[in-house]
C-alpha cells in the first residue's frame, strides 16, 4: 500500500501564541512524503529525515484507527526544503503530507479539516506545536493566507495575496525548539499582538507582521534585526516567523536585488521563494 503527498511551508503574520488567534501565509517551499504500509508489528521506520519519528508514527496510526485497521506500520519518506525548527512550518507539512499520503495509500476519504485535524493531533502528542497550530497547518494545506482561532479550530479569514511579491527568508543557523518556547509567557505583549490581529483582519497584513515581529522578539530573545533592515530597505512587510529564529520578507520583485544584498549582510542562509496559493491535494510530489 503505496501514497504520495505534498505539502507546502508558510510564514508568520501573527503568532496565535500570546492570544490563541493566530495568522499565516503558504510560501513554495515543499515537503514531499511517501508512505509504504503494511499491517504488520506496527512499527514505522522514518528516512530522509534526522527527526520527527513520533509525529510520522503518530499520524500513521492515527490514519490506521480512521482505516479500522490495527498495527499499520511501514516506511515513511520525506523529502523537504523546509528548515528545521526555524518558524517555518516543517511540521505541519510534514504531518499534513503523512497524514494525506496514508489516506491515499489506504485509498479511504478524509475531508481537508480532518486531514488537518489529525495532523494537530499527532503534532500536540509529539510535543512540537505550542498551539496547536491551526494557523500553520491550514495556511500549509489550503495555501493563501488564514486568519484562525486555534482553540476552537476555526478560520475566522482566508485570502489570497494579490501584491506581486517575492518572498525572502533569512534563516539563521540556531534552531529553537518547542519546548525551549513552552514556558515563556507572553502577556506582557499580548496588546500589542491584538493589536496585529486587529491589522490582519483589516487586510493590513505588513503592519500585522510588523507589529507581531516587534512583540514577540522581546519575548523570545530573537533579534528583530534583519527585519528592521529590510523594512528600511523598501520591503512591504518583514518580521520573524513563527518562534523563529527565521525572518520573513515580503519584497517587490523589483525591490528584491536590492534587499536580498541586505540580507546577506547578515550571518545565515537566505532562501528566495514565492507565496502559495495551491491546496495540498493538488500539489505533485516530486519523485526521487
Amino acid at each position: 500500500m503505496i501514497g504520495r503527498a505534498s505539502c507546502r511551508g508558510a510564514v508568520t503574520i501573527v503568532n496565535a501564541i500570546p492570544t490563541g488567534i493566530g495568522s499565516a501565509m503558504g510560501i513554495m517551499l515543499q515537503l514531499d512524503a511517501e508512505v509504504r504500509l503494511s499491517q504488520d508489528d506496527g512499527s514505522v521506520r522514518l528516512e530522509g529525515t534526522e527527526e520527527g519519528t513520533d509525529l510520522v508514527r503518530g499520524c500513521i496510526e492515527g490514519v490506521g484507527r480512521r482505516a479500522g485497521m490495527r498495527d499499520l506500520g511501514g516506511v515513511v519518506t520525506i523529502r523537504s526544503d523546509i528548515p528545521i525548527s526555524r518558524g517555518l512550518k516543517s511540521s505541519s507539512a510534514a504531518s499534513n503530507a503523512v497524514v494525506l499520503a496514508a489516506s491515499r495509500a489506504l485509498n479511504i476519504h478524509m475531508g481537508d479539516e480532518e486531514i488537518i485535524g489529525l495532523a494537530i493531533d499527532e503534532s500536540i502528542k509529539a510535543g512540537v506545536t505550542v498551539t496547536g497550530a491551526f494557523d500553520d497547518a491550514s495556511a500549509c494545506f489550503h495555501g493563501g493566507a488564514v486568519i484562525t482561532d486555534n482553540k476552537a479550530r476555526r478560520i475566522l479569514k482566508r485570502w489570497h495575496v494579490q501584491d506581486p511579491v517575492t518572498v525572502l527568508l533569512h534563516v539563521p543557523e540556531r534552531r529553537i525548539r518547542k519546548e525551549d518556547v513552552k514556558n515563556m509567557d507572553f502577556s506582557p505583549v499580548r496588546s500589542q499582538v491584538e493589536e496585529a490581529i486587529e491589522s490582519a483582519l483589516k487586510g493590513d497584513y505588513p503592519r500585522a507582521m510588523e507589529l507581531n515581529s516587534k512583540a514577540c522578539s522581546k519575548i523570545l530573545d530573537v533579534s528583530e534585526e534583519v527585519a528592521e533592515a529590510a523594512r528600511r530597505s523598501g520591503a512591504i512587510a518583514a518580521g520573524i516567523s513563527g518562534t523563529g529564529p527565521a525572518t520573513a520578507v515580503l519584497a517587490r520583485h523589483e525591490d528584491r536585488g536590492r534587499i536580498m544584498d541586505i540580507l546577506e549582510s547578515f550571518d545565515g542562509t537566505i532562501i528566495s521563494a514565492e507565496l502559495n496559493d495551491t491546496p495540498a491535494r493538488e500539489v505533485v510530489p516530486r519523485r526521487s
